[in-house]
């Protein structure tokens, strides 16, 4: 924050816990309980490393009492003790008067900063698996390998989905056309898979490989972000080191929907808008438009509007948009930044206005941990489960593959419950896209006496989804709140208590409200 930050102390209720900000502090949601503090303008930890909240933000923190503090621009917030400190550049407002509830306070906030549009990404993102090449074949697609994992997920009895080719099909970053040496074909391979009942999305960062024929163009045109010294900035990425293009540029935003409008005439669907994070620009860059890291971000994010097949990583604002927001990438982890973050993650997804979530490509999408030939298999299939009832569910290491007929069998069946709640999910997108409520939502947001439960979460109003998370577990332990409620298994339970069900490998422990 800058020297004329101004602090606003705010006194804490009686059991007030807060929601907001970053979704990758999810698991560290809700906020109150403990000392907690985080810059939502900065990119660096204390540490000076790439920091793990680099991915979806907002300017929002909700209460379980019905209260919400909005600003337009990043701000700086702790917790500490019984006091919540908000550091900004104006005095904060804190909006309601503390006799409400976290969802009086999130309809509240979305009603009067980030509206919901009434539209959602494309329905298929929702109704079909998502299959992304990323770990099957990392900075190395082509088109042979494509169309075959195509035909592997098929021959496996996998449905057809919303099929991604990640990075590295094009011949540079920022050459935004196919690769001729490795998609010779670009428009039969579209052609193909579209019969095959796939649709098709191709990954791109806001980057641009230096001294390649487009950077020289973009670079002629004023284009590219300039740095501090008036210089073409060159930023280091997880790929390198490339040139950005100056978003701030309504020319630049332009010129990156016309290459992508060309795509779409060539038969491509949509687009996974990956990079963009805060770390990408710095705040003594000499872009186009004075604009921050945040505004940068944001301005990526606009551009995928446009597009009904899309997916984002990082973001910042845009509450309310159809925009599919997955979570970062994870390691194939048991521990609380591996699968147990996924849950916590996503509803703080939920909380700062982005309903349209999706975990992690199953078994992790970080590939420096995903070996593969040291796949653990219940680890799989538990993941697979987490996915089934989030609102998109996304593949990339080949079930078939990795799995024997067991875990094979538990994945089918996790699709096989996802197709059966189909569509209560898709009534739910709708319904999001009309009210900007979460599909997934805190047990709180319905239940405030279950204001700290974030290892389960609600499918709406009406549906509990229990996943395991825990290795070799046999059973686990599940918060039912008031009123009646029918399990998967027949067992009817009257909260509010407290329940350990089984377990077994192929199950998703589920509870449906009676009436």
């Amino acid at each position: 924050m800058n020297n004329t930050a101004q602090y606003t102390t705010i006194d804490l209720l009686p059991n007030e816990l807060w929601w907001g900000g970053r979704a990758a502090d999810g698991r560290l949601m809700p906020f109150g309980a403990q000392p907690f503090s985080c810059d939502l303008a900065t990119w660096k930890h204390e540490d000076g490393q790439l920091p793990e909240a680099s991915n979806q933000s907002a300017p929002l923190l909700v209460s379980t009492c019905g209260r919400y503090i909005w600003c337009d621009k990043p701000f700086a917030f702790s917790f500490e003790g019984e006091h919540l400190t908000v550091q900004a550049d104006h005095p904060v407002t804190v909006h309601g008067d503390g006799d409400g509830t976290l969802r009086d306070a999130f309809l509240a906030a979305s009603r009067n900063h980030f509206p919901p549009s009434g539209e959602t990404p494309a329905k298929a993102m929702f109704a079909k698996p998502q299959y992304n090449t990323w770990i099957e074949m990392p900075y190395r697609p082509t088109q042979q390998a494509v169309l075959a994992y195509a035909d592997a997920m098929l021959a496996a009895d996998m449905p057809p989905g919303v099929l991604m080719i990640d990075d590295k099909w094009s011949p540079d970053y920022g050459t935004w056309t196919f690769d001729p040496s490795t998609f010779p074909n670009p428009q039969e391979m579209l052609r193909q898979l579209h019969g095959k009942g796939f649709d098709v999305i191709v990954w791109l960062v806001p980057f641009v490989s230096p001294d390649s024929a487009v950077f020289r163009e973009l670079e002629a045109r004023g284009l590219m972000l300039r740095d501090r010294h008036g210089r073409t900035a060159i930023r280091r990425w997880w790929n390198g080191l490339s040139a950005v293009l100056d978003l701030s540029n309504p020319e630049a935003r332009q010129w990156i929907r016309g290459r992508l409008d060309a795509l779409c005439e060539l038969g491509v669907d949509g687009f996974k808008f990956d990079g963009a994070d805060l770390y990408d620009f710095h705040d003594d860059d000499l872009p186009f438009t004075p604009m921050t890291s945040n505004d940068m971000c944001e301005q990526w994010a606009a551009i995928g509007v446009h597009y009904p097949f899309n997916e984002f990583r990082a973001c910042w604002k845009m509450g309310g948009q159809p925009l599919a927001q997955r979570l970062q990438d994870k390691p194939a982890a048991w521990d609380e930044h591996g699968i147990g973050s996924l849950i916590p993650e996503m509803l703080a997804q939920g909380m700062i206005g982005q309903p349209f979530v999706c975990p992690d490509m199953i078994g992790g999408g970080e590939v420096n941990s995903t070996k593969h030939s040291d796949v653990d298999q219940e680890f799989f299939v538990r993941y697979a489960q987490i996915a089934a009832l989030s609102p998109m569910m996304q593949f990339s290491t080949a079930p078939s593959r990795v799995l024997d007929a067991d875990h094979l069998e538990a994945v089918r069946k996790a699709l096989a419950i996802r197709e059966e709640y189909l569509p209560t999910i898709l009534r739910l997108a709708d319904h999001a896209a009309q009210t900007g409520e979460p599909i997934i939502r805190p047990m709180a947001y319905h239940f405030p006496d279950m204001d700290t439960v974030t290892d389960q979460f609600l499918l709406g109003s009406d549906i509990i989804v229990a996943p395991c998370t825990q290795r070799h577990a046999v059973s686990r332990r599940i918060s039912i709140p008031e009123g009646r409620w029918r399990g998967d298994d027949g067992r009817i339970i009257a909260g509010p208590a407290v329940i350990d069900t089984p377990c077994p490998l192929d199950r998703l422990p589920r509870f449906m409200r009676e009436g």
